[in-house]
């Protein structure tokens, strides 16, 4: 496929794993926590955890290629040419399920999310499995896409997400992401969702922000 055939292709798995996915990932956590917004910071944590492991994978994977080719293209003026067409001809070659493991990991010990002692976060395995696919896929695009850095209490930007239908529409702040916008360079290229309120930061309520 060309370039662009291969992002419009991206672009819709993004949206069906937003719109789809998630849902029943959703579905999932619901028989072991009761509060909704619990459930929906585990996805959008799961989320934001999926797209920076698989970043990671990405940049040692083309690291690998780079150290392969190096020997048969050597002093060729089309090298970088030549590591991109193979990365995205053997993009089947990323090994998601180690990727998986290592966000149910960091999951594991994030302390937003951490404390249900009877969720075990392997139920999200499937989930976190396609969006770690379309993250490392998104890194082989020119220029490659990323998800939105996202901070609790942090102001909302009406260029960057949707807010929920729960959400109080005259807040300012943001109480925590539903889901992460996409970005190309600067750009929003598809708007994330977040949960607004007014009166929150009064309360105690914490604001640090995720980390991606």
């Amino acid at each position: 496929m060309s370039s662009g055939a291969r992002k419009a292709a991206l672009l819709t798995r993004f949206s069906d794993a937003y719109s789809q996915a998630r849902l029943d990932a959703q579905c999932l956590l619901r028989p072991c926590i009761d509060k909704a917004e619990t459930v929906q910071r585990i996805i959008y944590i799961a989320t934001v955890e999926a797209f920076h492991v698989a970043k990671m994978a990405f940049r040692h994977f083309k690291i690998r290629v780079r150290k392969m080719l190096t020997s048969s293209l050597v002093g060729s003026n089309d090298f970088e040419c030549a590591v991109s067409d193979y990365i995205v001809c053997h993009l089947d070659l990323y090994d998601s399920q180690s990727s998986v493991n290592d966000v149910i990991r960091a999951m594991n010990v994030n302390p937003k999310i951490s404390f249900p002692p009877e969720v075990d976060f392997c139920l999200l395995s499937d989930f976190i499995q396609e969006i770690c696919c379309i993250a490392f896929a998104m890194q082989s695009l020119e220029p490659p896409l990323d998800i939105a850095f996202g901070a609790d209490g942090e102001v909302f930007n009406e260029c960057k997400y949707r807010r929920s239908y729960d959400s109080d529409f005259t807040a300012p702040l943001v109480l925590y992401h539903v889901w992460p916008a996409l970005m190309e360079n600067d750009c929003v290229i598809m708007k994330g969702e977040a949960v607004t309120k007014r009166g929150f930061l009064e309360f105690g309520e914490t604001c640090s922000p995720l980390s991606q």
